[in-house]
């Protein structure tokens, strides 16, 4: 059992910004190994954002990005339990990365459930010719689809995309991270991204 020293624990806290007996924990788990430690807390912070998906979130905040040269800009609603939480540094943090993401890959919805049928129907109709066209043997056609859907949920669904300031976490698993720290639901409700230039604008959908 590798030693579970103070400074291993200091910086997985640093790193993941979960409380320190939950690094501890996670570091016993992963026999000292960092990075598996930070697996294990995803893991865990995953699990804690599936117990919690029911909660209303009825508190939150209004969060903006203007990109350099204020040709792009963005607002984004995201909302959380309580004004308590609301009003802590890491939340405001979270708002605010969550709108440079927003302007940096320019995602369409919010989360797969978001995305139309008629939209999605379309994707798996061009996959599918595709996949055919390149010689694709018709039975393992429908799985070379569905993988093709999640690269194209990966591009225009933001909890789908890679946060970009960590692109081994998702924007969704940032999320699920933040709700175990607070341990309160957290949720993108809705956004608008704005660029100079682009009459037609990129509104998401409003569900929460």
């Amino acid at each position: 059992m590798a030693e579970i020293t103070a400074q291993l624990v200091k910086q997985l806290r640093e790193l993941t910004g979960a409380g320190m007996m939950e690094c501890k924990n996670a570091l016993v788990e992963a026999n000292g190994d960092l990075e598996q430690a930070q697996v294990v807390l995803r893991k865990r912070g995953l699990a804690t954002a599936a117990k919690k998906a029911h909660r209303a979130t009825r508190q939150g905040l209004i969060g903006s990005y203007i990109h350099p040269g204020a040709q792009l800009g963005v607002l984004v609603e995201v909302n959380c339990e309580s004004d308590f939480v609301a009003r802590t540094e890491e939340f405001r943090q979270l708002v605010h990365d969550i709108a440079m993401q927003i302007a940096a890959a320019d995602p369409q919805y919010i989360r797969r459930e978001d995305v139309p049928a008629e939209v999605l129907e379309k994707e798996r109709e061009i996959e599918r010719a595709r996949a055919l066209a390149e010689g694709k043997p018709e039975k393992v056609v429908d799985k070379i689809v569905e993988g093709r859907l999640n690269k194209f949920y990966e591009e225009v669904c933001l909890y789908d995309q890679p946060f970009i300031k960590d692109n081994t976490l998702t924007v969704g698993q940032l999320i699920a991270s933040k709700i175990a720290q607070f341990g309160e639901n957290i949720t993108v409700s809705r956004f608008v991204r704005f660029k100079v230039g682009d009459r037609a604008g990129a509104e998401s959908p409003a569900g929460a």
